[in-house]
């Protein structure tokens, strides 16, 4: 059997990335998964989202897994989209037992600038947080919820020329914090239902968010228009270890093991798979 045989899963931004390497390593490892993607452009985004054939592969891969799959589109943004699919899914499968609430655009360097700014809020914070309410009376004893925050969101950005330090790539550490402090008090309300919530703090990931034209620039200020390899020499910036970046399935296996039963009595955390970028930044403390 596997790790998560005959759960049921939630993934937002299932169709590429991330939220792509979720929903498929938990469907390698038995669970059924309800998929959502925007599948279009936020105008104020200065890189391509993900298209409707995105989540068709995610849903292909799912399938070969041997599992299956609800992919639709559907904006976090709108409360009423995300419960319309959600409550198919459920339908369809008879339960529900993980939210993987992963959803989220990078705003640095997005025009209008304050648009971006909304965009980035309404889709980090809020989008989340639609994911996450929407799913709540589905969930029963046992159940997991896992929101992905960033490291961004444990740096000080105030005391140092932080890349992204526009509007759009302030508000994803707002977004990003503000989602942190909202799991951690979840946490604690859902406790005596057995339910529980916890966030991952990956460092940078390479996924079309990360490489792509707006992040080689915030990377690189000192390039009118730097390519991948010049990125690349200052993603290391991020994290203690010398990696520029970790791969989506470094946090899968995260999500995994919280989704799982054997993080049955792990809830309220901020986990942190972050080449040890937090250390960068912070004294020991408890």
């Amino acid at each position: 059997m596997g790790r998560v045989e005959g759960k049921v899963a939630f993934v937002t931004g299932a169709a590429r990335g991330q939220g792509r390497s979720h929903a498929v390593r938990l469907a390698e490892e038995g669970a059924d998964i309800v998929a959502v993607d925007i599948c279009r452009d936020v105008d104020s985004i200065g890189y391509a989202l993900s298209r409707p054939e995105d989540l068709e592969e995610t849903a292909r891969l799912v399938e070969k897994a041997g599992r299956r799959i609800v992919a639709e589109q559907a904006d976090v943004r709108d409360v009423a989209q995300l419960r319309t699919v959600l409550d198919r899914g459920v339908a369809e499968f008879g339960r529900l037992d993980i939210v993987i609430a992963q959803a989220g655009i990078a705003g640095m360097k997005g025009t209008p600038q304050w648009q971006a700014w909304s965009d980035v809020i309404d889709t980090n914070l809020i989008g989340v947080i639609n994911s996450i309410q929407v799913s709540l009376p589905h969930l029963k004893a046992g159940a997991s919820i896992i929101a992905t925050g960033s490291v961004a969101a444990l740096m000080d950005i105030a005391k140092v020329d932080q890349p992204g330090r526009d509007p759009g790539g302030v508000a994803y550490v707002v977004a990003k914090r503000g989602l942190a402090e909202y799991v951690h008090h979840l946490a604690l309300h859902i406790a005596p239902q057995q339910i529980r919530a916890n966030v991952i703090h990956p460092t940078n990931c390479d996924t079309p968010m990360l490489q792509s034209e707006p992040m080689y620039r915030s990377f690189r200020p000192d390039l009118e228009h730097p390519t991948r390899a010049d990125a690349e020499a200052a993603f290391g910036v991020q994290q203690a270890m010398p990696i520029p970046f970790i791969e989506a399935r470094d946090i899968s296996e995260a999500v995994l093991f919280l989704a799982s039963d054997e993080a049955r009595f792990i809830t309220g955390t901020q986990l942190r798979v972050d080449g040890g970028g937090y250390l960068k930044w912070h004294e020991y403390h408890i």
